[in-house]
């Protein structure tokens, strides 16, 4: 089977997806106490317990795995907006609120988070996959704050027409922009909300 003309690989067993879970467990906590370069990939398998040979077979790179690293911190944050809603009268409020939760919950990681932001930027053509899957779960994300998302069996974009889906890279981008411009001490918290509401202010009424 295949995906845009790629193989789509085999799920995994149970155990290898434990693996998995331990492997990204150990890349937040490393991120967490000393950023991008404390995450070396023998450390990563000495503190997630599995061979650096097995470690490599899940992640080719420390690039591939703080992008797979933040698409799981993207994945734990959904799953909690599905359970609180944000709050707002319309599209913009909504979405602006969840960025802004996104954002506060990166505040409280500040080392992670540009660990993160540092891979997402520095990825090439071999990490395209990986940062696919983050702007998937991106546009997930916000398109669910307009309440366009689609069921679980869709991809992230159905349901969703041109207007809407051009809005939302837009606001992306400037979510983006906005985290780079923080982490690099450019752009104070109060602009971060600025811009973003700014910019989710682009996206088309719902029905």
């Amino acid at each position: 089977m295949t995906v845009e003309g790629r193989p789509v690989p085999p799920p995994l067993t149970e155990r290898q997806e434990a693996r998995r879970r331990r492997i990204l467990d150990a890349s937040v906590r490393l991120a967490g106490r000393g950023g991008f370069d404390a995450v070396q990939m023998r450390e990563v398998a000495e503190e997630a317990e599995v061979a650096l040979g097995t470690l490599y077979r899940y992640f080719p790179s420390k690039v591939h795995l703080l992008v797979a690293t933040m698409r799981d911190q993207l994945d734990g944050l959904h799953a909690t907006l599905r359970k609180r809603p944000p709050d707002g009268d319309g599209p913009a409020e909504r979405v602006a609120e969840t960025l802004m939760r996104a954002f506060r919950a990166l505040q409280r990681e500040p080392q992670l988070a540009d660990a993160m932001v540092r891979a997402l930027t520095f990825a090439d053509r071999s990490v395209s996959e990986e940062v696919e899957a983050v702007s998937r779960q991106t546009t997930a994300i916000i398109l669910d704050a307009m309440r366009l998302a689609p069921t679980a069996e869709e991809p992230p974009a159905a349901g969703a027409g041109p207007e809407e889906l051009a809005a939302v890279r837009v606001v992306e981008h400037t979510w983006y922009s906005a985290l780079i411009s923080w982490l690099s001490g450019r752009a104070s918290i109060e602009q971060v909300e600025t811009d973003l509401r700014t910019a989710c202010r682009l996206l088309p009424p719902t029905p």
